[in-house]
């Protein structure tokens, strides 16, 4: 009996003393996971990548100069047993070592808030908040991951000048109930935020940052009323019809004194024509003579439309290069007929995406071509923001003819940018911050007692001394 319970004793011990080893295992274990789960929370990201077919981790790494400990320290899941890299995969670029932006986070990560100094913004960090389809799954996703990344670029910059920032992105798809996104830690804190996409995402946002007295700049096409009510919210975009008068009027000024012919291009596909009708309507106000006459039209036909005295202007009822093409055809042959003609054309935003095309031809007839954005392809400065781009990114923009990565560049740094300088009093009107825009300018008018919408219109003058000049209104 003693024998038996001197060895239930040293079990005991043994089974004690074999515990408190476990205990000691698991604690460190946990340690190490928390350890790396808080440095993968406070890691920032440089980009996203969609893994190629025949793509290898050592490649990725090799291409974005990092070694592959690094890219599988950004990517735990690579640690896994029978882990495989598979065409489709998103994983997580992190910046070279030593390299990582201070005032800039990566949709997948957060960073402390810096203290404020005071409440005034223009006296501390200004928190910006990214609301956005922020994925490669669809062509909506990488637009919008392309105009966040101007948006990084932008605060880059802005660091430079010595403003500081506090940024933080939410990956706001189309089918994600945004309430569940404002419910989020650091949403209420903001300045600024950037966003929605989707309409059906806006009133949530919309009340949200008016409880809030938070700014919401909307990037891109939105179908509300909201800014009509809500002085919190700049919108960006400007519908068909106000953008019709608009360059209606400025063409009207522009051409008041010269004898107007519009050409019936026979496209039945063309949405142009509340354009030309909206035209038309303005030039009979006015007593402006013009003339129409048909693509189709004899040349002796074709000829009697314009005026020997006066110079002329021609508008389209399409925007297609296909028919665009076929009256530069017509044109041209009218020249040669009748020596001393003098003929301009006004053109459609569409326009700008055919220069390589007909570039001789727009400086020979001295096109006008309206729009609310233009990136110079032979400006210094469109060069140098590319290579950034490509620096930064290992990848060219992608070809659109909006170039987003300069669409987001200047939208963060025209707010951002007058935030610092008048805090809340800043409302984007013409003149209060100075900035030439890469691409797409901004100037914003209040609307009733509600926000603020852009106003910025423009036309891109393709000259007869083959010179391209801006002219903003």
């Amino acid at each position: 009996m003693l024998a038996y319970s001197y060895l239930c004793r040293r079990k005991y011990r043994k089974y004690k003393k074999m515990m408190k080893r476990n205990i000691r295992y698991w604690l460190l274990a946990a340690l190490v996971a928390l350890g790396a789960e808080t440095a993968l929370a406070q890691q920032v990201f440089k980009d996203l990548h969609e893994v190629k077919k025949k793509e290898t981790i050592f490649g990725i790494a090799r291409d974005n100069g990092l070694t592959v400990q690094e890219l599988i320290d950004a990517n735990p899941e690579m640690n896994q047993p029978g882990y495989e890299l598979k065409k489709g995969d998103v994983i997580k670029i992190p910046f070279k070592k030593g390299q990582e932006p201070k005032d800039i986070v990566n949709p997948t990560a957060e960073s402390p808030v810096k203290p404020s100094v005071g409440t005034d913004m223009r006296n501390r960090a200004i928190r910006i908040g990214v609301m956005l389809p922020l994925h490669n799954d669809n062509g909506d996703g990488k637009r919008m991951v392309e105009y966040y990344r101007g948006v990084l670029m932008a605060l880059d910059s802005l660091k430079a000048s010595g403003i500081s920032t506090d940024i933080r992105a939410w990956n706001v798809p189309e089918d994600k109930d945004i309430r569940l996104t404002l419910l989020e830690k650091h949403v209420a804190d903001r300045d600024l935020i950037i966003g929605p996409l989707y309409t059906k995402q806006l009133k949530p946002l919309a009340d949200f940052a008016k409880n809030n007295n938070i700014r919401v700049l909307i990037p891109f096409s939105i179908n509300s009323t909201e800014v009509y009510d809500n002085d919190c919210l700049y919108q960006v975009f400007q519908n068909g019809n106000t953008l019709n008068e608009s360059y209606v009027f400025r063409f009207y000024e522009r051409y008041k004194n010269s004898h107007v012919v519009i050409i019936d291009c026979n496209d039945s596909t063309s949405t142009k024509g509340a354009f030309t009708q909206t035209l038309r309507r303005k030039l009979e106000q006015e007593g402006m003579v013009y003339s129409i006459t048909n693509l189709k039209s004899s040349e002796s036909m074709f000829k009697k439309c314009f005026s020997t005295t006066q110079p002329n202007v021609v508008v389209l009822n399409t925007s297609r290069s296909q028919e665009l093409n076929l009256v530069f055809a017509k044109l041209n042959g009218l020249m040669l007929t009748t020596p001393g003609l003098k003929i301009s054309m006004f053109g459609y935003t569409e326009w700008l995406m055919y220069t390589s095309k007909h570039l001789d031809n727009f400086y020979k007839f001295d096109v006008c071509v309206p729009t609310t954005y233009y990136m110079d392809p032979l400006s210094p400065r469109t060069a140098r923001f590319n290579q950034k781009y490509r620096t930064n990114f290992r990848q060219d923009m992608q070809k659109y003819h909006v170039k987003y990565a300069a669409t987001g560049f200047d939208h963060t740094y025209f707010m951002v940018k007058g935030m610092h300088m008048y805090g809340k009093h800043f409302m984007g009107s013409s003149g209060m911050v100075g900035y030439t825009p890469v691409q797409t300018p901004l100037h914003f008018e209040r609307i009733g007692n509600g926000g603020m919408m852009n106003r910025t219109v423009m036309f891109v003058h393709y000259m007869p001394e083959q010179r391209v000049e801006t002219i903003k209104f």
